[in-house]
């Protein structure tokens, strides 16, 4: 579509408000943040499910990790000069740029911003320092807590930065992939066999973004469900990677060593993973994603941890079929702690996966060891929670029961044990858009503003990251405390680890002591939810997961599921009113809500 006359100039000066070099704020976590490029070809890791028939051209999986890295990394030491920080734009940088153009519908013929995005991009650096040493875990197992963080569309594995980032300056180790399904941006394959070559651009293939409609068809949802096998796959393969990293599968000595074809990340920078990760043990690894992410982290788990059930079994166009065997199978399990961020539903709607559908997370699962609601965590942004039908329909994949019309009350009860399961932790940021999730709004803050109306990006990024940070807390994954600074939209708090007498807190459970010649209540030696105070922080944020509607956090709603669900058009209600109608397809989404996944900034100067 040909932008409007005089759009060019006008997205230009748009940009041109912005700071010369968008910068990342520093993460809040004690840690320093390192990372390290990972490129693995498929024929080096064993698949849990066979390869899809989409993925032949995918000769490896990439993902880049976020780790904790010991606080004074950033000096010289004797052994070589002190790491530096990353570029944002991944290589080749110009083809990425050239990419983000066409994602954000601009076009190549809009010269004065296709010249313009360069020079602020090309410099822009994520506070995470290149091949940096792990810090040794200073947690009860000796290792450090795992995430695998899926991405969205117009994603790729340094889009998430922040958020990622973050999270491993609090002492997690997070994953993050590249699809090369066509959601990313853009994503390039080293071909292990052309590794030799003389020139760079014949060693690799390119993966371009696939801008596929958003219309309610059957033929959209199966090249939705194509994606979400290779999707699956990806992350089977990466899940066997990561074990392997911890297994020194990198190692010249072992029966069958990988290979990394990215020749930046030197072997010192993957050796010390080795018995480091908290990756083995059934329910160990986080599961996490945002958008298409989040859709793609829930089938990945449904399919796996329901792969003997029937209707799974047995389905005619299977998304994923992990081995009965395979290490995945014995590592989702119903305490697989699961995070989604605005989780797209469109493709869970699919009419040929209803049985996946129908099936509540694995958190649910009808066994004495589910948690519930308990390590499911959802955080939505105002657009979504402003899109009813897909706010019910999200209500819906969150209940114990999927297949129900409503979410009921009754559905949180085992009958046999008399245990009700805790509801999810559902909830949203006031004002925010759908891309403040990712990099992309702490980039360009004037610009989702003016576009998606959201304020404050990092006010979304900060909840987000006391929510994460929490909900591992609950599920006894050890973390760092959560910043004082972090606090500001608000907390329990009067004082660090000082909870109000009015909330959370038993009297008799607790013991004076003097603080800065302050007398306040701690927990005592014998309170089961006693932790250790933090010197800058709090370890215990009680206040973000509220849901007496008080406004202890400001700008941060709880959503209650019960009774919700009713306005949710499943697919084949959908589809069936659509063959009725003589027509081919549904009404589709919202444009408003399109644009946002898939923004075109011709919109700007409307």
């Amino acid at each position: 579509m040909t932008a409007p006359a005089g759009t060019a100039a006008k997205i230009g000066s748009y940009f041109a408000r912005l700071s010369p070099v968008p910068a990342f704020p520093e993460y809040t976590g004690p840690y320093k943040v390192g990372t390290v490029d990972i490129e693995i070809p498929v024929t080096d890791l064993e698949s849990p499910s066979p390869a899809p028939a989409h993925g032949a051209h995918i000769h490896t999986v990439q993902f880049r990790i976020f780790y904790p890295t010991s606080p004074d990394i950033t000096s010289a030491s004797p052994t070589g000069p002190a790491p530096k920080r990353i570029n944002w734009l991944p290589a080749p940088q110009r083809s990425h740029v050239s990419a983000y153009t066409q994602f954000l519908g601009i076009g190549p013929m809009l010269a004065e911003v296709f010249s313009f995005l360069p020079r602020h991009l090309h410099y822009t650096t994520i506070p995470a320092l290149k091949n940096a040493a792990l810090l040794e875990p200073n947690t009860p197992s000796g290792r450090w807590p795992t995430m695998v963080f899926s991405h969205g569309l117009g994603g790729s594995r340094n889009a998430y930065s922040h958020i990622a980032g973050s999270v491993a300056s609090h002492g997690v180790v997070v994953v993050c992939p590249e699809h090369r399904d066509g959601s990313s941006v853009v994503s390039f394959i080293r071909d292990p066999e052309q590794q030799n070559r003389f020139f760079k651009q014949n060693r690799r293939s390119e993966v371009p973004y696939n801008r596929i409609p958003h219309n309610e068809t059957a033929e959209i949802w199966e090249i939705r469900d194509q994606q979400l096998r290779v999707r699956l796959w990806e992350l089977g393969l990466v899940h066997d990677a990561v074990l392997k990293v911890d297994e020194n599968g990198f190692s010249t000595s072992s029966s069958s060593p990988m290979r990394n074809l990215n020749t930046s990340t030197p072997a010192s920078a993957l050796d010390q993973f080795v018995d480091k990760l908290e990756v083995h043990n059934p329910g160990d690894i986080i599961w996490a994603g945002h958008s298409f992410g989040s859709a793609s982290i829930v089938q990945l788990l449904k399919t796996t941890y329901y792969a003997d059930v029937p209707a799974v079994a047995n389905s005619a166009k299977p998304l994923f079929t992990p081995q009965l065997h395979s290490r995945l199978r014995a590592q989702i399990t119903e305490k697989s702690t699961t995070i989604l961020l605005d989780m797209w539903c469109f493709p869970l709607l699919s009419p040929t996966q209803t049985a996946l559908h129908d099936l509540p997370l694995p958190v649910y699962a009808d066994v004495p060891t589910a948690p519930g609601g308990t390590a499911l965590l959802a955080v939505e942004s105002d657009s979504f929670v402003k899109w009813k039908p897909h706010l019910h329909a999200t209500a819906k994949i969150l209940s114990p029961d999927p297949s129900a019309d409503v979410v009921s009350p009754a559905a949180y009860e085992r009958p046999e044990s008399g245990v009700r399961l805790a509801e999810p932790n559902l909830f949203y940021v006031e004002n925010s858009a759908h891309l403040n999730q990712s990099d992309f709004g702490l980039l360009f803050p004037w610009l989702t503003k003016k576009v998606f109306g959201a304020v404050e990006p990092e006010r979304t990024i900060r909840l987000n990251l006391r929510a994460i940070l929490q909900t591992l807390r609950v599920n006894g994954v050890p973390v760092a405390r959560t910043w004082v600074g972090d606090l500001v939209d608000g907390s329990d708090v009067d004082k660090l680890d000082v909870v109000k007498k009015a909330a959370h807190a038993d009297e008799s459970d607790t013991k004076s002591v003097d603080t800065d010649d302050t007398k306040v209540d701690e927990p005592s030696e014998s309170s089961s939810s006693a932790v250790a105070p933090a010197a800058d922080g709090i370890n215990d944020d009680k206040a973000i997961f509220d849901r007496s509607g008080r406004g202890h956090v400001a700008t941060w709603q709880w959503i209650d599921i019960v009774g919700m669900g009713g306005d949710a058009m499943s697919a084949a209600k959908a589809l069936a009113e659509a063959a009725d109608s003589k027509t081919n397809a549904v009404p589709s989404e919202p444009a408003r809500i399109e644009t946002e996944m898939e923004p075109r900034l011709e919109a700007v100067a409307a």
